[in-house]
């Protein structure tokens, strides 16, 4: 005696024919990756200790201190910011802080140089 064919009923997600789009389309829709060959190489000038300034992502601009930096195809660092909290970041994504002498203050310091009284020309000596 043969057994009977089993049969099963077409999924519920099918669809059926209409106006779909191309798959091809919605893969290439606003999401454009461009990748940095430059990341592999990192900074190697970056220390334990050494203050750097974040260029890109959630902190970018502020200022944090290198807690340890980690080898790799891409190398990172971990990073303490100013304001206390922790981030690992890509080595090329950060700078050397160097901080800038404020200009008001290279400005006084140049004339409290030359404030030295000078003796009156008509003065005499003695």
């Amino acid at each position: 005696m043969r057994r009977k064919k089993v049969t099963y009923p077409p999924p519920k997600t099918a669809t059926k024919g209409g106006s779909a789009a191309p798959i091809a389309d919605l893969r290439n829709q606003g999401r454009a990756v461009t990748i940095d060959p430059l990341a592999m190489m990192g900074r190697g000038e970056l220390r334990i200790g050494d203050k750097v300034r974040i260029q890109s992502g959630l902190y970018s601009g502020e200022i944090a201190t290198v807690e340890s930096v980690v080898g790799g195809v891409i190398p990172a660092a971990l990073v303490r910011t100013e304001a206390g909290r922790t981030r690992r970041t890509r080595t090329i994504d950060l700078a050397p802080y160097r901080p800038e002498a404020p200009a008001s203050a290279a400005a006084s310091a140049a004339p409290a140089a030359s404030a030295e009284p000078e003796p009156a020309p008509d003065a005499e000596p003695g």
